[in-house]
């Protein structure tokens, strides 16, 4: 059952308009972004953004909070580290990885 979940969010994050709306809330930290601020940040319309968004939050890698008139977006933090312990799990049979720079 966990690995349906993983791919689903595998699959939520494999469209470059939501894995760059991810990223930027990562990068936002607990506090999340408005959805207007994600908006402008991105340059991406409103109408899109609603639609990557609803995708995120249904696959639960994002939630949302209202404010007032304000929704706000705040990764998931526990969905992602269960995310990269999946990933890491059993990796390269204990041998260590390189480091890699950009």
């Amino acid at each position: 059952m966990k690995g349906e979940i993983y791919a689903d969010r595998f699959a939520a994050l494999g469209h470059i308009n939501r894995l760059e709306i991810f990223q930027t809330l990562v990068k936002a930290g607990s506090e999340g972004m408005a959805i207007g601020e994600i908006a402008s940040m991105l340059d991406i319309p409103a109408s899109t953004l609603s639609f990557h968004l609803r995708e995120l939050v249904r696959s639960k890698l994002v939630t949302q909070k209202k404010e007032g008139r304000t929704i706000t977006c705040v990764a998931n933090f526990d969905a992602l580290n269960e995310l990269l312990t999946f990933v890491k799990k059993d990796c390269c049979k204990g041998v260590t990885l390189p480091v890699f720079s950009s």
